[in-house]
């Protein structure tokens, strides 16, 4: 068989569609996000910090910066809240 003869071939039973309706199922598609493991309504949150938790003097600092303008706002008293 020539090489003509050949590429006309293969080209033929490339252009020919194949049917699976029926013969091929498609995976069904996987829950988003993590499984519960648990039952959550039986949950229990339990407090197990100090009554006082150490803070060294560099960790005041950070919240200062970071989080004064802030903490001011909310605990300043009313008659000074800035407009």
């Amino acid at each position: 068989m020539s090489a003509f003869a050949n590429n006309r071939r293969r080209a033929r039973n490339r252009s020919t569609k194949i049917d699976l309706y029926d013969y091929c199922r498609l995976p069904e598609p996987k829950p988003r996000g993590r499984p519960v493991a648990d039952d959550l309504s039986d949950w229990r949150v339990i407090d197990d910090w100090p009554d006082e938790v150490p803070m060294t003097p560099d960790e005041v600092d950070v919240f200062e910066a970071w989080f004064g303008d802030i903490l001011e706002e909310l605990f300043a008293p009313e008659d000074s809240v800035r407009d």
